[in-house]
């Protein structure tokens, strides 16, 4: 009796341990190795340096370039831009303007430090493209940026191309 009963449960073991998927076909269950990715989008921050004083105290400027530069981008608006003072905290932080618009691809910031004639940048898409120098020459027209300090973000690099 025993014989037989562990012979039925080796039967068992055996049909489950043929038919137990290995690594490679679970891998292959939930992951496409053959997917085409793509990164998801663009991020562009730029710092720029000895900018003009009086243009980076102007929240009527700073509202103009968030309100233009999505279409001089190939973007697309979704709000109207939002600009508020920020008086500082008084430490490193003196004050100046903050404004963002969201962008059907994402979103575009600006914060200003006129004390410190500085202008901190984000435009961030995830459009296929961002023209760099296009929004570097807008931006320092806007402000008399004299230095630019840029960073290129790709993010989402292992986004798939499709689900």
């Amino acid at each position: 009796m025993d014989q037989v009963a562990s012979q039925a449960t080796l039967s068992k073991i055996e049909r489950v341990a043929t038919a137990a998927p290995t690594t490679a076909n679970i891998k292959s269950q939930f992951v496409n190795t053959n997917q085409r990715r793509q990164r998801f989008g663009t991020h562009l921050t730029l710092d720029g340096y000895g900018a003009s004083v009086e243009r980076l105290n102007d929240m009527h400027r700073v509202f103009a370039a968030l309100n233009n530069v999505p279409d001089l981008l190939n973007m697309k608006k979704i709000i109207t831009p939002y600009v508020v003072h920020y008086p500082g905290n008084g430490k490193k932080d003196r004050g100046g303007y903050s404004g963002m618009v969201m962008i059907a691809e994402s979103h575009i910031s600006i914060h200003t430090f006129p004390d410190a004639r500085f202008v901190s940048i984000d435009v961030y898409t995830c459009q296929g493209s961002l023209e760099i120098g296009t929004a570097m020459k807008f931006f320092q027209r806007e402000f008399g940026v004299k230095e630019w300090e840029k960073h290129v973000i790709k993010r989402g690099t292992k986004y798939p191309l499709s689900l």
